[in-house]
């Protein structure tokens, strides 16, 4: 929930691994879920995850951070972003929050993060649910590379997002024009460049992980993807639910990249049918 009426993309504030991170929180005094972003210009938490957080909310902690490079999170000068920091925060936050354990969504770049913490720190995570998920060798898409290569201005921004739905109706020039001044804040275009610069490939190839650190993953996990998505290729999912040895995929017809926004009421029962149905067998000490 944010707490800030004039823009409900800022809401609480914590140091997280020494960063202090913009973060949403709400649902209570229930079972804690980790949702991770995902990385395309002007992201934030607030911007990827407001059509699902209220419903998961009625049976779950949501906890959703900016992640350090985005949104509204400090940009600490000279900060060096990449995996290690991403999951230096993540954990640092569950820290600060007093979470010993947590559900993990990720989205996109989110899922590359869901995975590398899994591995890093499995007694972190209950549950994995990994959408449009990097994380495993690809060839960077058209889609990805005009993604990270964005440019600020509201007609960019406009092409960009038709990269990421397949109902293009949701695309409005309103919502453009709402993510482009998201994206042309002082610092942001800085600090979004600096983690992309071409050639790109070598950032999907840095974002992954390990084969045979996959495959060990105990966690039960859902693997998430839209069948049209331009952005990152479903076989990505595919690949995933290979390897995970405890894993289920959904693929959605007619769907993007945005699945969490293109079917969002789909997909908050989808994912909080998933965790609750855990609570008998991998209960949550909530101390």
């Amino acid at each position: 929930m944010s707490i800030n009426a004039s823009n409900p993309e800022i809401a609480h504030s914590i140091v997280a691994a020494g960063i202090r991170t913009n973060y949403h929180d709400s649902g209570g005094d229930k079972p804690p879920v980790l949702l991770i972003h995902g990385s395309g210009p002007g992201v934030s938490a607030w911007a990827n995850w407001r059509l699902v957080m209220p419903a998961l909310a009625e049976q779950a902690r949501v906890v959703a951070p900016d992640m350090v490079g985005f949104g509204y999170t400090e940009r600490p000068a000279g900060q060096h972003c990449d995996m290690d920091t991403w999951v230096r925060q993540a954990v640092g936050l569950l820290d600060a929050l007093g979470i010993e354990k947590t559900d993990l969504v990720g989205n996109s770049f989110g899922g590359a993060l869901a995975l590398a913490l899994a591995i890093r720190h499995p007694e972190r995570v209950r549950r994995l649910v990994l959408m449009g998920s990097v994380g495993v060798p690809f060839a960077i898409t058209p889609g990805l590379d005009a993604v990270w290569g964005y440019t600020p201005s509201v007609q960019n921004m406009r092409a960009i997002m038709d990269y990421f739905a397949f109902n293009k109706g949701l695309m409005s020039d309103d919502l453009a024009r709402m993510r482009y001044e998201a994206s042309a804040r002082p610092g942001v275009q800085e600090s979004y460049a600096a983690m992309f610069p071409a050639p790109r490939q070598r950032w999907v190839d840095a974002m992954g992980s390990r084969e045979a650190d996959i495959r060990a993953l105990l966690h039960e996990t859902l693997v998430v993807h839209g069948r049209e998505d331009q952005v990152i290729p479903l076989a990505n999912s595919t690949t995933l639910a290979d390897w995970l040895p405890r894993a289920q995929l959904h693929v959605y017809g007619r769907c993007g990249h945005w699945t969490q926004i293109e079917h969002a009421a789909r997909f908050a029962r989808l994912v909080g049918d998933f965790l609750t149905e855990a609570q008998a067998d991998e209960p949550f000490s909530l101390n």
